[in-house]
Parts: C-alpha cells; structure tokens; sequence
C-alpha cells in the first residue's frame, strides 16, 4: 500500500472486534436504511452542496470539516451504512510512511496503528477505509506479521489485493484512489456482508472487484454490498464487480473503459443494476456490459440480473435475466437511485480528495 502524501490525516477507524454485531435479516436493514438515509438528509440539508452525491453533501461541503472528521461515519449509504469506524475513538496522525517492519512496526505509522486495539482503523467488524491512494501492490507473507501490541504470527503469502475484506462486515470503502495491483482492487469473500463501495476512482487493472469466495462457499449466499458513485476509468477489463451468491447493488456509477466486461456473476447472485451510466469503449473492445459466467443459458437465464434506468453509451447494452423476484430485487436494494443523467456530477470527485484546512472539502 501506497501513501504518497502524509499532508492528510488518514482516519483509518474501527470498534475493538469484541464490539462485533450480528448482522440483520435483509429485509429489515432495507428498510431501516431507507428510514435512515430519509432522516440523515433533512437534518443535514443545511449542509447541501446540491452535488446529487448524498455522501458529499452529508459532509464536504462544510469549511470547518477538518474540525470535525467524525462526522464521516455517520454519511455512509447503502448496506455498509452502519459502518461507524473510530468514530467514538481517538484521531492517529500517520506521520511516517516506512512500514518496512512487519513484527515490531515503529509508532505513527499506518502498520502500527491497526494493530491498535482501541477505536483506531481497521480490524474485522465497522470499518472505514478512506482518502488513501492503494496502487501496485505485490503478493506478500510467508512471514512474521503482529496483529496486535500483544501477539504476531506466521502469515501465509497474501493475493496481492489493495483492499481484502475476508469474513468483515459493516464495512465502508469511501473516495480512494485505486489502480495496478497483483489480484484485486477490492475483494470480499468467505461470508463478508454488511458493505459499501462508494465514490472511489478505479484505473489500469485486470480483475477489479471479486465479491464472493468461490462458487461452492455457501456462507457467501447472505452477502449483501452496495456499489454507488465509483468511477471505472480507464485501462480496466473485468470485473466491476464479479458477484457469487449474494444480492448486490450497482448504482449510479460511471463505466468509461472495459475491455471483457463491466459486471458478471457465477452462482445465482441477485444484481440491480440501477441509475448507472455504461459508456462502451471502441476498437474490438466488448460492449456488452454482462457476462453471465460459468454456466450455460439454460441455467444463468433464471439468475436475477436486472437493468432499471442505467444510460447505454456508444452500443453499450446489458443482458438480463431472471423473473424479477420483488422480494429478491428488494434484497438487492439499499438507497435510491439518481437518474443516469446525473452520474457525471455526481461521479466528479470520485477518488481520493485533495483536503486542504480552511476551506471546502
């Protein structure tokens, strides 16, 4: 992991794993996210930037933001909405970008401080990762790594992932900047749930976003993760996402450049696709935006995949299938969708952001 700039406070939070919750029936989060994401914007309209981005406009906008960067955690949409990070903890300032040390890693940098036990960034359960630049990242391990002041371990080589979310939930990826890794940008397997994939720039990479182990890993069927406001750029080829099993929303994305495909799925996921903008790059590159994987039509044809208001650009189009289960599509929905034509403003400051004290986020 890349941190090119240590300007910013990167608040990379999370509850102790001891406070871990048990994730709610889907049909009850769906609903407590609506009530919620209605609540959160009248009492923060005073706040509106009038981006269209409900994210942004729940916090950037206020000059005074770096007073007060908690109030990140409670502007989460989507299934990872309740994904509150440090919030209630203390602020770790990275001021030291050599994490060379994986058993003994020196105080103020990322390494040491999520090996934290305290309300710091990153462990298992209610995680915010946010405003970092991840990019060309190796495969890794075979090797001593402490996980926590107390205890270090053999780990196994790693994947290579920028983000790898393995058995997490309540987790919250938010205005990253993402490109060149050996594996994944971000992969969740081996039951993750509880997840939102928002407003981050994704360039120059294979395979994107794995959602879901493997085609035979049962736990994966309950995942539900919300991918809104990314921006897809260029030199991407598959994968955004590739779902197994679980219910996944899609929504108000802007796709600029894929060379295979944009969104596919094994194993019977639910897909919403929603509000999205798919721009079909030219040359011999595919425009079609699915690709229903592993399985002949006689059995991907009963998957639910739908399309509902997503803008085809340049021969872009969109294979559907399935029924069209209400109750499964109200599994695979988690905040509403804007209409396509908005993603460009929407979508505009996808990425890491370049915060500077005293002035609009």
């Amino acid at each position: 992991m890349a941190i090119p700039s240590l300007s910013l406070l990167f608040l990379f939070t999370s509850l102790p794993l001891v406070s871990s919750s048990p994730v709610k029936d889907p049909e009850l989060v769906v609903q407590d996210l609506h009530r919620a994401i209605n609540v959160s914007r009248r009492n923060l309209k005073y706040l509106s930037c009038a981006t269209g981005n409900p994210i942004d406009d729940c916090w950037r906008c206020d000059p005074n933001w770096e007073k007060n960067r908690r109030r990140l955690a409670d502007c989460a949409i989507g299934f990872g909405k309740n994904a509150i990070g440090g919030r209630d903890g203390k602020l770790y300032v990275v001021t030291d970008s050599n994490d060379d040390d994986p058993v003994n890693p020196k105080p103020g940098t990322l390494r040491h401080a999520v090996i934290q036990d305290e309300p710091l960034w990153i462990f298992v359960t209610n995680i915010i990762i946010h405003g970092l630049h991840i990019h060309d990242c190796k495969q890794g391990g075979n090797a001593m790594v402490r996980d926590s002041p107390w205890h270090y371990g053999w780990r196994t080589t790693s994947d290579g992932d920028g983000v790898s979310i393995f058995g997490g939930s309540h987790i919250w990826v938010d205005h990253n900047s993402l490109s060149n890794c050996k594996d994944g940008l971000i992969d969740a397997i081996y039951g993750s749930t509880a997840i939102t994939i928002s407003n981050n720039h994704m360039t120059h990479h294979d395979k994107v976003m794995l959602l879901g182990h493997s085609d035979s890993y049962m736990k994966d069927k309950n995942m539900q993760v919300t991918i809104a406001f990314n921006h897809f750029g260029k030199g991407l080829i598959q994968r955004m996402p590739r779902c197994r099993r679980g219910y996944f929303h899609v929504v108000n994305n802007d796709y600029t450049h894929w060379e295979m495909y944009a969104i596919g799925g094994s194993a019977n996921p639910t897909i919403n696709s929603q509000g999205n903008r798919f721009t079909a790059p030219n040359d011999i590159f595919s425009k079609e935006v699915t690709k229903h994987e592993d399985a002949p039509e006689s059995e991907w044809k009963n998957w639910n995949w739908r399309s509902e208001g997503d803008l085809m650009v340049n021969g872009a189009f969109f294979t559907r299938s399935g029924a069209g289960a209400s109750s499964s599509y109200a599994k695979a929905s988690s905040l509403g969708a804007r209409p396509s034509s908005h993603v460009a403003s929407i979508t505009t400051n996808a990425g890491a952001l370049n915060c500077k004290k005293g002035s609009r986020c």
